[in-house]
């Protein structure tokens, strides 16, 4: 199995394609490795400098600490992925009870996440990274970043004028987005 990586905005993120499913149950962000049983994620995360994992459908995005260099985290990332699928692993997440439930929403809020969801989530996954709503509030709007978009330095210029005017023009109720 070849596993290619991919450089993301975040010079702290990058991008890891085993060219397999990996998320069946789609994004999924662990940032503890006592918040999983999952092999593939607990070796990773036991990595000297690795502060967290985003999963894909179809990809992994790796943070680092600032002062961690790639080459050091890389292979050891690239052979823990092999081993696993190797060992006939179909998925590192699979499909569960998704508990992400449309009918608390309100009108407003059920357009702003249609739209992060069909404009702006495949850009960022693009990157490594996802976008999750969280509350909409006196027209602002409050969102998670994930992965690599998670403390990338571009973000704030990617939340400001891109998603805010794609929401502020598409739901004129929004007049501003927030990350939390």
């Amino acid at each position: 199995m070849f596993v290619q990586t991919q450089k993301t905005p975040n010079p702290n993120s990058l991008k890891f394609l085993p060219g397999k499913k990996v998320s069946e149950d789609g994004p999924y962000e662990i940032l503890n490795k006592d918040e999983t049983n999952n092999n593939l994620i607990r070796n990773i995360l036991s990595i000297n400098g690795v502060t967290g994992i985003f999963l894909g459908e179809d990809f992994l995005s790796i943070n680092k600490e600032e002062e961690a260099d790639w080459e050091n985290i890389k292979h050891i990332v690239i052979s823990h992925i092999n081993e696993y699928y190797s060992e006939g692993n179909k998925f590192v997440i699979s499909k569960e009870n998704n508990d992400s439930n449309n009918d608390n929403y309100n009108e407003i809020e059920k357009k702003i996440i249609n739209i992060l969801d069909t404009k702006v989530r495949p850009a960022v996954a693009r990157d490594g990274g996802d976008i999750k709503f969280k509350e909409f509030k006196d027209g602002k709007v409050k969102v998670e970043l994930q992965g690599s978009c998670s403390g990338c330095p571009s973000s704030t210029l990617t939340l400001k004028q891109g998603v805010q005017n794609l929401l502020c023009h598409y739901v004129p109720e929004v007049k501003e987005v927030l990350a939390v």
